[in-house]
């Protein structure tokens, strides 16, 4: 037996609940299953990039953070449960949000001093700049 999309509801457009959106639901949930990425700002300055990533709802302790062939790697994962139980029912309540995100460093990053800090929902990174790269200016090439 293979999933096959339902593309009209037997109802109309009388009901409009998203839960009862099922129009979309079999690509939404199980064909394209991309994962949410957080934004990114990069700002570069004389001395160094800034690197902000807005991570909402994580601890700093959910975070990985490693440097791997030239590539700052930067993985969450998250999860909370909660569970009720009464008389004469149990309600499970859970959640699992997880992201990775992979960015080549230039050449002229000191690998070695990268400081990172997680404030307010926002992951920062200071990378700072080797010295020879500081003092590099472009150089304009003519087209002939």
């Amino acid at each position: 037996m293979s999933l096959v999309k339902f593309s009209k509801r037997p109802w109309g457009k009388l009901i409009t609940s998203d839960f009862f959106d099922n129009d979309n639901f079999l690509d939404r949930q199980l064909f394209h299953q991309k994962l949410e990425e957080p934004a990114l700002n990069i700002k570069e300055t004389d001395d160094a990039f800034e690197v902000e990533l807005a991570a909402p709802g994580y601890a700093k302790n959910d975070f990985n953070v490693t440097i791997d062939e030239g590539c700052l790697n930067i993985a969450a994962e998250s999860s909370n449960s909660k569970e009720e139980k009464e008389d004469n029912y149990t309600r499970k309540e859970f959640s699992y949000n997880s992201f990775e995100k992979r960015l080549q460093l230039p050449d002229s990053v000191k690998d070695e001093d990268i400081k990172a800090k997680y404030k307010d929902g926002i992951l920062s990174f200071n990378l700072l700049k080797k010295a020879d790269a500081k003092n590099h200016k472009p150089k304009k090439v003519e087209i002939a």
